[in-house]
């Protein structure tokens, strides 16, 4: 697992690149000059709503801040490695790509949260899979995408009934792929989020072995450069300030989203109005107890081997934004 670490340094470049080009097709600097700002998205949550309707663009102008660029990213890894490099100011990810991230040694701070209650995913199985329980798991395909969130959820869940995951085979595969395997009966556990969660229980008749609610939830992050959060710290005020107003009309509008989201991803228009009411957008300033518990996740990872040593979370929180 430590490798995956390394291999974060090795495609920094590579993907910095990538979001490069996806700028310069643009028209845009690969980085900001003046107050200009790069922010990444992906086909889901705040930041793509934001990107697709342009509400940023007036408010920030207000403060100074202009122009907004966008560049898009299939997932948090490769967003924080651009990011690493200075390709990207800010961006959304989940919880456990930051921390290998700044195993990596990446130049980020975690700079605001977003609290998930854990209602939209869990761990599943198959419809005629004889797994009633997580204990089952034990010898095992549990799925699931390294390096992602659900990648600390499996480690949480397996050790709520002493396993580990020594005592399952691990599939690392990203849910379009792990879609694909799971309907084809290939693996026996799946830790997903939605829509994929509810596509495989509606669609194929998957089994809930728990919901991640009963792990505790999490949180999403965003995150920002360190040289762009230590050298314009009132524009990243601004811009937090922004972000949660959108995720407030997100929490509001959830059909518009959902529309939103269809159109960016080619899910399910009807699938994604009934996840979204399950979606949690709020954005607030990081608070003490979900840095402790990403501090935790940190500790367990690097006692199981995961990561090849400790980091500090409260190092890398910046806590100038206060709503």
């Amino acid at each position: 697992m430590a490798a995956m670490a390394d291999r974060f340094s090795r495609r920094g470049l590579l993907v910095a690149g990538a979001a490069s080009a996806a700028l310069a097709a643009c028209g845009q600097a690969s980085k900001t000059t003046g107050k200009g700002v790069n922010l990444a998205f992906q086909k889901n949550g705040v930041m793509l709503v934001a990107q697709t309707r342009g509400s940023l663009v007036e408010p920030l102008k207000v403060a100074g801040i202009d122009p907004v660029n966008w560049v898009e990213f299939p997932s948090g890894p490769p967003l924080l490695e651009a990011m690493a490099v200075g390709s990207v100011d800010l961006g959304l990810t989940g919880d456990t790509p930051p921390i290998f991230a700044q195993v990596a040694g990446a130049p980020i701070k975690y700079v605001a949260q977003v609290r998930l209650s854990g209602k939209a995913g869990g761990i599943i199985t198959p419809k005629g899979s004889s797994l009633q329980s997580l204990k089952d798991l034990k010898g095992k395909k549990l799925c699931f995408t390294r390096g992602s969130s659900a990648h600390n959820s499996a480690v949480v869940a397996l050790q709520s009934v002493g396993l580990s995951l020594n005592d399952v085979e691990s599939i690392n595969l990203g849910p379009a792929d792990a879609a694909a395997a799971f309907a084809q009966g290939g693996i026996d556990g799946w830790v997903i989020w939605d829509p994929y969660f509810t596509l495989a229980i509606r669609d194929q008749g998957a089994r809930v072995l728990t919901g991640l609610d009963q792990l505790g939830g999490g949180a999403s992050f965003l995150l920002a450069n360190a040289k762009f959060a230590d050298a314009r710290g009132e524009d990243l005020k601004a811009l937090l300030t922004a972000i949660a107003k959108e995720g407030d009309w997100c929490a509001a509008n959830t059909d518009a989203v959902a529309e939103i989201t269809a159109k960016a991803s080619g899910l399910e228009l009807d699938l994604l109005k009934d996840t979204m009411k399950r979606t949690d957008f709020k954005v607030e300033p990081l608070s003490d107890d979900v840095l402790s518990a990403q501090q935790a996740t940190v500790d367990r990872f690097a006692q199981l081997g995961i990561i090849p040593k400790r980091v500090s979370i409260s190092d890398a929180a910046w806590r100038g934004w206060t709503g």
